[in-house]
């Protein structure tokens, strides 16, 4: 692997550019590159592994029991990509892709590292962009003392750091079991853990239970939750949450079966599963579709995950959630195809080696959809019902003001509703409000997320300066576009 400190560095083209060095990222780099592939993969973070395996190669944290086995298993993945012979950009960040209009078929792609920029081009694309939380938008939760328990859990991979006083851990999915029991092996306080799980999801989910006993979900889920649920005091079956204080957290209050309840706090985390990224495949134009049993938008891909625009491939989390050891399966396959889409590979080689990777993946996802099914949120948590809940914190846009715009100016999907409240228009480019304000407009018009849409983006897809762009080398076209 040859390490890029500085914009300069980076050559002109590349056959293959990746973005994301998570798991996905990682192992799609790494086969490439062993299949002759000139390979860049740009990374905004300072350390490979993305989030599942954030800072596995640089964390404080000794004690290995404290984040499990499944995450150190990260630096095999990393191990064989620092081995590779691809280059790779850490804190770099992709802002823009788009066609190359000098070189029909190949894309273009901005990218700024140290507060340069620059553009480059490439033959072939992986967008492995991962997964983000799901937003969690209750009344408060932009309370100092608020957070998600993504962030708590990158504290602590990176920095062990772990948070100070009274701690409650609230909402559903697998990750509040992992990241509560790796909170109290750290030695958090944790007051209590508040499952948001429907007690109505179990039945939905019972025709998928077969899979997931034949999973690996299975012995390590029912590991965790046995663990956390031992140890620490967990409330079932929560239906409401409200975070209050002065100026910053003081306190959790919940409703459970009718009675409501408070737990001081100085830090509250809030989970409800995972969703793919899905900013960078909707602004090269790939197509996407509502899945309703992830209940999130996720891009359209074929067996090696190419994307319906010709040359963009989208392995990982950012395809469908799958799970850590299942996004480096899906890397290694969307390199064989890249591999073989540019020559490098016939049709019948590339078939022979990902046959059995695809064996292996299958094993990984059994059982998957059990865990979708269970752990869907509650249509409460999903769109907010209390009129003050702040939905889109980058220009603070409230529930209320969302539902009055679709019923009383007849709003009828995101991309209009940002022309009138803006939301969608801050530094996030609308990734942490787009799936609440689409739940929003739905529940108002009586309508399907699937048939409400999602928000229409475009480059560029992560701040850049002005100066960076500014100082961007001109071409002859660009300076006939303004010179006249």
């Amino acid at each position: 692997m040859t390490p890029i400190a500085s914009i300069e560095q980076l050559a002109e083209s590349y056959d293959l550019v990746i973005v994301g060095a998570g798991p996905a990222g990682l192992s799609a780099a790494a086969r490439a590159a062993e299949l002759g592939l000139s390979v860049l993969l740009a990374d905004e973070n300072p350390a490979p592994g993305g989030q599942i395996y954030r800072a596995v190669t640089t964390t404080p944290v000794r004690n290995r029991a404290i984040l499990g086995d499944d995450y150190w298993r990260g630096a095999d993945i990393v191990g064989r990509f620092e081995r590779s012979q691809a280059t790779y950009a850490p804190r770099c960040t992709v802002w823009s892709i788009g066609p190359d209009e000098t070189a029909p078929g190949t894309f273009e792609l901005g990218l700024s590292l140290d507060g340069k920029a620059r553009i480059i081009s490439a033959r072939q694309v992986i967008l492995a962009t991962g997964a983000q939380e799901r937003p969690f938008p209750i009344p408060g939760w932009t309370l100092p003392g608020v957070m998600t328990a993504g962030a708590a859990q990158i504290a602590l991979k990176s920095a062990g750091a772990i948070p100070s006083g009274r701690t409650v851990i609230a909402g559903c999915g697998p990750l509040l079991y992992l990241l509560a029991g790796q909170l109290a092996a750290a030695g958090c306080q944790i007051a209590a853990v508040l499952d948001t799980t429907q007690k109505g999801n179990w039945s939905k989910a019972l025709g998928a239970i077969p899979d997931f006993l034949r999973s690996p979900y299975f012995a390590k889920g029912l590991k965790l939750m046995l663990a956390a649920r031992r140890k620490l005091r967990f409330v079932a079956g929560v239906t409401s949450l409200t975070a209050t204080g002065g100026g910053k957290l003081a306190t959790v209050q919940f409703e459970q079966n009718g009675r409501t309840g408070t737990i001081a706090c100085d830090t509250l985390l809030l989970h409800q599963g995972v969703i793919p990224s899905v900013n960078f495949s909707n602004a090269a134009g790939c197509a996407h579709d509502f899945d309703a049993e992830q209940h999130a938008w996720v891009p359209r891909v074929d067996a090696w995950f190419a994307s319906t625009v010709p040359g963009i491939a989208i392995a990982g989390d950012g395809a469908g959630i799958g799970g850590a050891e299942s996004a480096a399966l899906r890397g290694e396959i969307a390199a064989f195809g890249a591999a073989s889409r540019l020559g490098k590979l016939n049709e019948a080689e590339r078939d022979r080696q990902a046959g059995p990777v695809r064996a292996e993946l299958e094993k990984k996802l059994r059982g998957r959809r059990f865990l979708d099914l269970l752990y869907k949120p509650a249509p409460q948590f999903l769109a907010p019902p209390k009129d003050e809940t702040i939905v889109c914190r980058c220009e603070e846009v409230t529930a209320g003001q969302i539902r009055d715009a679709a019923k009383r100016l007849g709003v009828t999907g995101p991309n209009q509703m940002k022309a009138f409240l803006r939301c969608g228009m801050g530094p996030c480019q609308g990734r942490l409000c787009g799936p609440t304000v689409v739940e929003l407009i739905a529940e108002t018009r009586g309508a399907t997320p699937a048939e409400t849409g999602y928000y229409r983006l475009r480059p560029p897809i992560k701040p850049v300066t002005l100066a960076e762009l500014a100082a961007l080398p001109q071409t002859e076209a660009s300076v006939t576009a303004v010179v006249r």
